[in-house]
């Protein structure tokens, strides 16, 4: 120990000697809060509180919202009906599958989003999140992580964009681009419709246990690699966690509300941008050369065709078909629109999907789909902010590399596995 260390430490020991003499210490009583955070922040007990809620969102936000999409899906059929009906073949396609489809298949799934966001809200105006964020700072820093890269990682169960910005708040800069590069394993907003879809069509009785397991699954995978690049890319350990605990309030409605609007604004956003732009686009390769279709189902000469041809050598390890990796294809415009790519190719609504990708998927390969679209790749605008975050196409191109590797290796285990025991 050199002389100013061994000099700051005795000079801290006369001052804690002075104070002693000086300061009467006074014991409060507990209070509300005091006696709540005995539980939830125990190290034993803290964990198990934090995925049961996590869980209890998800299960809320699928049995809740389902009345709602329903409502939506009907509304935007009946529009796409009335639109088949014109007498010109392509603006009647364009109209029925493009554009009413496109907007339908993206928006019956904004309210279990919604429901998640205000969940989410909830727990944070009640003052649990800055405890969940001081329960996982042990776990998180063992991995690689802080405390602080809770909230961003948090973040990405809404969207990857904002959560990958709002690292900039972590001044240690290895802790900063760790958190970047593992932030896409959150499951954001966009890859929700895939599980609420196939979990509800292959695991009907235990749909919320399933979507919690994709959302643990992605924790767990930024928690293994988040280790891997600490040990292996970086050097150094984690900065400490210094964070104050807020007492327990509970929330008002209208500041619950307005809070998770804003949020569900940003998908409404990208719903009008790149979500419409990118079924548009699917409709396209679906439907084109045209005439391209034959009662509803794609023939072998579309584009979208080709292209799951061309991936299918690479999906079918998996036990998917060629259509799967059409849907994949359009994940990386935007997740989103994974599900209404696959209705556009089998030629069919919202409500008849669910019977048709029985067809065309086993349990074992649902699951897989659902952890290779977790992931295989960010989507195109969460690329261009790891690209401006990262600084360089370099950490850019590492991130979707070891994404692709990764999606291939969980993938080919989750099925095999999946294969034997279901």
């Amino acid at each position: 120990m050199d002389f100013i260390s061994e000099l700051a430490i005795a000079r801290y020991e006369k001052i804690g000697e002075t104070l002693g003499k000086c300061v009467e210490r006074i014991e409060k009583p507990k209070t509300f809060s005091d006696i709540i955070d005995i539980v939830v922040t125990d190290k034993y007990v803290g964990i198990p509180i934090f995925l049961s809620l996590m869980w209890a969102v998800f299960q809320f936000a699928y049995s809740v919202s389902a009345p709602f999409s329903d409502a939506i899906d009907v509304f935007f059929s009946w529009c796409a009906d009335i639109a088949s009906g014109i007498e010109n073949s392509y603006v009647a396609s364009f109209l029925s599958d493009g554009f009413f489809g496109g907007w339908g298949f993206v928006l019956v799934f904004l309210p279990p989003i919604a429901f998640v966001f205000i969940a989410l809200t909830i727990l944070e105006q009640t003052g649990y999140l800055p405890r969940a964020a001081f329960v996982v700072d042990r776990a998180m820093t063992k991995v690689g992580l802080q405390g602080k890269s809770f909230i961003p990682m948090l973040l990405g169960f809404g969207c990857n964009i904002p959560a990958i910005m709002a690292t900039r708040t972590i001044e240690d800069e290895t802790d900063r681009k760790i958190t970047i590069m593992v932030n896409p394993l959150m499951s954001c907003s966009a890859r929700l419709p895939v599980y609420v879809l196939f979990a509800g069509v292959f695991f009907k009785e235990v749909a919320g246990a399933v979507i919690t397991f994709m959302y643990l699954l992605g924790i767990a995978l930024a928690a293994i690699m988040a280790t891997l690049f600490r040990k292996l890319v970086f050097k150094g350990g984690p900065s400490p966690l210094l964070m104050e605990l807020p007492p327990y309030e509970v929330p008002s409605i209208k500041s619950v509300l307005m809070s998770s609007w804003l949020r569900v604004q940003i998908f409404l956003k990208k719903a009008a941008t790149i979500l419409f732009v990118g079924a548009v686009i699917m409709w396209f390769l679906t439907t084109h050369p045209w005439g391209a279709t034959n009662g509803g189902e794609i023939m072998e000469n579309s584009y979208a065709s080709m292209i799951g041809h061309a991936v299918e050598p690479i999906t079918s390890i998996f036990g998917l078909d060629w259509t799967a990796g059409v849907a994949l294809v359009g994940g990386f415009l935007a997740k989103e629109i994974v599900v209404g790519t696959l209705a556009m190719i089998y030629g069919v609504g919202e409500e008849e999907v669910t019977d048709v990708i029985t067809q065309h998927f086993t349990p074992a390969s649902a699951l897989a789909l659902m952890v290779i679209t977790l992931v295989y790749l960010p989507c195109l605008a969460t690329l261009g902010i790891l690209r401006q975050e990262l600084g360089s196409w370099k950490w850019t191109g590492f991130v979707l590399a070891y994404e692709l590797i990764l999606a291939y290796i969980v993938a080919l285990i989750v099925y095999a596995v999946a294969s034997v025991v279901i």
